[in-house]
C-alpha cells in the first residue's frame, strides 16, 4: 500500500458519495439498535429500492452521540447544503421520513444541530463517529483514515512519530493519566526484539460505554493507532482485548482487521516497507480487575486473571517477559490526529497539563444522555447543564460521579472546577476513562456508596487479603449504616478501613474502591449521620466529635 494507492481508493469513495443527491445516515451502534434502528435501516433501504431511486444512498453509521433520543437518523443532501437530524425516528415514521426528501423537513421529529450538546463538542476522536459507515474501510480512508499510517512509514522515523505523541502531552485516557510518551519512549528504549502493543478495551465501569461506542463506531482509528505505536516503539504484533458481551464492536474490530490486512495495512511488510505489524483479538470473560494491565496480560497469556506487583512494569516487562505497550482505546485512537495535525496542534486543546480533548459517557439524571467529546479544562457546569441539557422533571442537581467505582461523587459547589487530571483528584475524584454519571436530590449518597462498594466486592479477584476482606467488610458497614442500624463507632470503623484498603491492596481496584465512600462522606457526610444510632461509647472515646 503506497499514499498514492490510499490516495485513489479515497477519490473513488468520495466520487461514489458525490454521486447521490440524498445520504440517509442511519445511527447503528448498540445503544439505537436496541430501540429498533436495524429496523428503520431495512425500511428506508426498502422503500428506496421500491421507488428505484439510485440517487439516495442508506448508510448505517456509528454512534452519533444522542443516545438519549434514538433511533438517529441524519438526512445530507450536498446539492441543497441541507443537514437534519431526526431523533426517535421508528418504523412508522420511514414514509414521512421518505417523502420528505424533496420537499420540506419532518419538523417534529427535528432535532437541531445547534443546540448545545452538539455545538459545544471538539471531536477529535469520534470526528468520524456517525459519519462513515464502521464496516467499510473504504469510507475510513475516503475520511483520511490510514493516510497517518503510510505517511509515517515512509516519511518519518519512528523517532519522529515518538517525539510528536511526546510533544502533544497526551496522557493515558485509560484512567491512570500517565504521559503517552514516556510510557512509549521506555517501551522503545528496550534493546528486545520482541515486544508487542495491546489496547485495553476491557471497558466494566458502571454507566461508561466510551471505548465500545468509539469501537462500534470507527474500529479502523484504532487498528490505525496500535500500528502508529508499534512503529514508534518498535513492536511487530498486537492485541485488542475485549469484552466478549460486546458482540457488536468485536464483531466490526473482526471486520476492520480483515479488510486492513487485505488492503496491505497490517500485516508484513506493511507500505513495502520493513515494518510488519499484526492484530489479534482476545476475548475477555468480563472480569472487571483485567482491566488492570497486569491481570489483562495474565489473562491474553492464558492465566487466571489476577494482578501482579510493580514494578516490573509492562513497559520493561510483559507479555511473556517482553516490553509491552498497553493503552487503551481513546488514547490509541487520539493517536492518528495526532500524527496528521502534529503535536503542538494537539496541545494547543485543552489545558496546559491535560492536553487535548476526553470523551465523556453521559449517565443518570440527566436530560441528554449519551457519547460526548469535550476540550480538557472545560467545567463541570457547562458539561451538565449545557450539553447534557440539565436535570429533568423539575429537579435539583445533587451530584456528579466521576471515574466510575474507582472515582469520587463531587457535589454542586465543584460544578464550576475544570475538568483536568489534577483538579479532579484534589477534589477526590478521578478522570477515569470517562464515565460521568448524574445524580439528583433524591439520590441517597449512602446508597450510591454501597453501590459501588458492592460492585469492587464483588469484582475483586481475592488476591490480597486488603481487597478481598477489606471491601466486603466495608460492604456490610455500609449496609448496616443505610438502613439505620450504624453507629457512630461502625461510622469510625468504616473510615479506618478506608485508609487500609487503600494503602495495603495490591492493585489499582482496592486502592480506589474507597473513593466514592470517602468522597462522599468529605462532602455528604450529614447523610450518614442522619441514620446513625446513638453511640455514647464512641462519642466519649471521640471526645463528643465523629
Amino acid at each position: 500500500m503506497h499514499l498514492d494507492r490510499l490516495q485513489e481508493i479515497a477519490a473513488e469513495a468520495r466520487e461514489t458519495a458525490s454521486s447521490y443527491k440524498h445520504c440517509l445516515r442511519v445511527c447503528m451502534a448498540a445503544s439505537c439498535q436496541s430501540v429498533g434502528a436495524e429496523d428503520v435501516q431495512k425500511q428506508l433501504a426498502s422503500k428506496v429500492e421500491e421507488n428505484g431511486r439510485q440517487d439516495i444512498q442508506v448508510k448505517g453509521v456509528g454512534c452519533m452521540g444522542l443516545c438519549s433520543a434514538g433511533p438517529l437518523v441524519r438526512v445530507d443532501s450536498p446539492e441543497r447544503k441541507v443537514s437534519i437530524t431526526y431523533r426517535q425516528a421508528n418504523t412508522d415514521d420511514v414514509g414521512e421520513l421518505y417523502d420528505s426528501l424533496d420537499s420540506k423537513p419532518v419538523e417534529r421529529l427535528r432535532c437541531p444541530t445547534d443546540i448545545p450538546f452538539f455545538a459545544r463538542q471538539h471531536r477529535v476522536v469520534l470526528e468520524n463517529s456517525g459519519v462513515i459507515d464502521p464496516e467499510s474501510i473504504d469510507d475510513y480512508i475516503a475520511a483520511g483514515g490510514y493516510s497517518s499510517l503510510v505517511r509515517a512509514l515512509t516519511e518519518m522515523t519512528p523517532e519522529m512519530v515518538l517525539e510528536e505523541v511526546s510533544v502533544s502531552g497526551l496522557r493515558g485516557r485509560g484512567g491512570g493519566g500517565y504521559p503517552a510518551g514516556l510510557k512509549w519512549s521506555t517501551v522503545a528504549k528496550s534493546l528486545e526484539t520482541q515486544k508487542y502493543v495491546v489496547c485495553n478495551a476491557d471497558e466494566g465501569d458502571p454507566g461508561a460505554f466510551m471505548d465500545r461506542a468509539v469501537l462500534e463506531s470507527d474500529p479502523h482509528r484504532v487498528i490505525e493507532g496500535m500500528a502508529l505505536a508499534a512503529y514508534a516503539v518498535g513492536a511487530n504484533h498486537g492485541f485488542i482485548y475485549i469484552r466478549a458481551e460486546y458482540p457488536l464492536a468485536v464483531e466490526r474490530l473482526k471486520t476492520a482487521v480483515r479488510q486492513a490486512t487485505r488492503l496491505g495495512l497490517l500485516g508484513r511488510h506493511i507500505c513495502e516497507t520493513n515494518f510488519s505489524f499484526d492484530v489479534e483479538i482476545r476475548l475477555a470473560a468480563g472480569a472487571f480487575v483485567c482491566g488492570e494491565e497486569t491481570a489483562l496480560m495474565a489473562s491474553i497469556e492464558g492465566q487466571r486473571g489476577q494482578p501482579r506487583p510493580r514494578p516490573p512494569y509492562p513497559a520493561e516487562e510483559g507479555l511473556w517477559s517482553y516490553p509491552t505497550l498497553i493503552n487503551n482505546v481513546e488514547t490509541l485512537a487520539n493517536i492518528p490526529a495526532i500524527i496528521d495535525h502534529g503535536g503542538e496542534w494537539f496541545r494547543r486543546i485543552g489545558t496546559e497539563h491535560s492536553t487535548g480533548t476526553k470523551v465523556f459517557a453521559l449517565a443518570g439524571r440527566i436530560e441528554n444522555t449519551g457519547l460526548i467529546e469535550v476540550p480538557m479544562g472545560i467545567t463541570l457546569r457547562e458539561i451538565i447543564e449545557e450539553i447534557g441539557g440539565g436535570i429533568p422533571d423539575g429537579k435539583r442537581f445533587k451530584a456528579v460521579q466521576t471515574g466510575g467505582p474507582s472515582g469520587g461523587c463531587l457535589p454542586a459547589e465543584h460544578l464550576d472546577m475544570p475538568v483536568e487530571y489534577d483538579t479532579l483528584i484534589k477534589a477526590g475524584s478521578i478522570m477515569g476513562s470517562g464515565g460521568m454519571i448524574v445524580m439528583d436530590e433524591t439520590s441517597s449518597m449512602v446508597d450510591v456508596a454501597r453501590y459501588f462498594m458492592e460492585f469492587c466486592m464483588t469484582e475483586s479477584c481475592g488476591k490480597c487479603i486488603p481487597c478481598r476482606a477489606g471491601t466486603y467488610q466495608m460492604h456490610e458497614l455500609l449496609e448496616k449504616i443505610g438502613v439505620g442500624e450504624g453507629t457512630a463507632a461502625d461510622l469510625a470503623l468504616l473510615e479506618d478501613l478506608c485508609d487500609v484498603v487503600k494503602a495495603t491492596s495490591l492493585c489499582g481496584l482496592g486502592q480506589t474502591a474507597p473513593n466514592p465512600v470517602l468522597s462522599t462522606l468529605r462532602y455528604f457526610r450529614d447523610e450518614y449521620m442522619e441514620k446513625l444510632q446513638p453511640d455514647p461509647l464512641a462519642a466519649s472515646i471521640a471526645g463528643g466529635e465523629v
